[in-house]
């Protein structure tokens, strides 16, 4: 059984930072791309980052570049989020997902997702 756990999230002033962690259990983690996505109240959940299996390969939103870094580390099943200078628009439940395949920012073509975790920044 595949689960893929968030952590990290929380209350944050604008301009401050957070890192948020995702545990993967129950598939091969490095032969997956990993992604996070986000949800903010009344809107549609949007592609945020992604990397590669080996980690080589990062892709991001451009309203994230330069502020947010994805990273992951196969020997502890985990794909972390790095957020600096977070915005009062940042605030959503951020989500991971797996996906046995090349690089996407599509959620349609993750198999796996978390449950997500909330992320507020005040303004």
């Amino acid at each position: 059984q595949v689960q893929l756990v968030e952590s990290g999230g929380g209350l944050v002033q604008a301009g401050g930072s957070l890192r948020l962690s995702c545990a993967a259990s129950g598939l091969t983690f490095s032969s997956y791309v990993m992604g996070w996505f986000r949800q903010a109240p009344g809107k549609e959940r949007e592609f945020v980052a992604a990397i590669s299996w080996s980690g080589g390969s990062t892709y991001y939103a451009d309203f994230v570049k330069g502020r947010f870094t994805i990273s992951r580390d196969n020997a502890k099943n985990t794909v972390f989020l790095r957020m600096n200078s977070l915005k009062p628009e940042d605030t959503a439940v951020y989500y991971c997902a797996a996906r046995s395949g090349p690089i996407s920012d599509h959620e349609r073509r993750y198999d796996y997702w978390g449950q997500g975790t909330q992320v507020t920044v005040s303004s």
